[in-house]
């Protein structure tokens, strides 16, 4: 099984590299890291990896962030599930949001790849 602290590292990163694509409006990038079968779970409804993608054709939707509390359930050798919190700022707002993120990811074909995502409103929180 794969050293927890090394994955919780790996998939950090790795959802580092989604939040980036966001940032930088980049539609490969996003769609390089989210499986053909990724569903998203969010307050507005479910979003396959088109949907996902998608989002980013008029460029980029995000302006800011910072990740914390993150913390890794090591669902086997080859799969995780890494939860955060995640502080943003929208492209074009001035008012940054919270949200608790899950995400899962798995090693398919020798490759990580993020499978579930689901994000949930947290209202009423303080943005450092």
């Amino acid at each position: 099984m794969t050293d927890q602290v090394s994955m919780q590292t790996r998939l950090l990163d790795l959802e580092t590299r989604v939040w980036e694509a966001l940032v930088s409006g980049d539609s490969g990038a996003d769609d390089a890291l989210l499986a053909d079968d990724f569903i998203g779970v969010y307050p507005d409804g479910f979003a396959g990896k088109d949907a996902h993608v998608g989002q980013l054709d008029r460029g980029s939707t995000v302006a800011g962030y910072r990740l914390s509390e993150v913390q890794l359930r090591q669902t086997s050798g080859v799969s995780g599930l890494l939860i955060y919190r995640a502080d943003y700022l929208r492209a074009g707002r001035e008012i940054w949001e919270v949200m608790l993120v899950s995400s899962l990811w798995e090693c398919r074909d020798g490759a990580w790849i993020n499978t579930f995502s689901q994000d949930t409103p947290l209202s009423g929180a303080n943005v450092p």
